[in-house]
Formats: structure tokens, C-alpha cells, sequence
């Protein structure tokens, strides 16, 4: 999987249309293979991103469980310290 997509369940406050958006695009480009997709493609690369984000919206409103949400501040706190203990020299610097 893209590193670059992030879980979007579970989460307070839930999820934006821009970060569903985000994410249906960055799976487009990874499955396509294309970064940014020619003149003759963008057409079919921009209905893919939508449908993805369209059916990722609703995956996401009929997904259930019982776990709390999640705050977005401390995960992203947790994922700092990750990656300073993956890369200690950058995090010196």
C-alpha cells in the first residue's frame, strides 16, 4: 500500500471530503502508475479519483465499532516519535 494514504477511520473529528479526496487521489496515481496523468487521461483519472472518494466516503459513514475514536493530535504526536526513533539524524537537525 501507498504510504502516503492514511487510515481515515475511527477518528475525532471524522474525516473531510478533502482528505478522502486526498486519498482516493494518491491510490489513483499509485495503481496508474502516473503522477499526473496526460491530456488524453485526465478525464479518466479525475472520474476514478471521484468514484473512489465516493465509495471510500461510504465505506467509511457504514463502517462500525466499538473502539473509541482516536484523536488526531496524539496519533500524530505517536508518528513524530516513530519516525525520530526510524531517523535520528534528521530529527538533530
Amino acid at each position: 500500500m501507498c504510504r502516503n494514504i492514511r487510515p481515515l477511520h475511527n477518528f475525532a473529528p471524522e474525516a473531510t471530503s478533502q482528505e478522502v479526496h486526498d486519498a482516493a487521489l494518491q491510490y489513483v496515481r499509485k495503481v496508474s502508475g502516473m503522477p499526473k496523468p496526460s491530456q488524453a487521461n485526465a478525464e479518466v483519472f479525475e472520474r476514478a479519483v471521484a468514484e473512489i472518494a465516493h465509495v471510500t466516503e461510504h465505506l467509511l459513514a457504514d463502517l462500525v465499532t466499538s473502539a473509541p475514536p482516536k484523536d488526531r493530535e496524539v496519533e500524530r504526536e505517536k508518528a513524530r516519535t516513530r519516525t525520530a526513533k526510524r531517523f535520528p539524524e534528521a530529527s538533530a537537525s
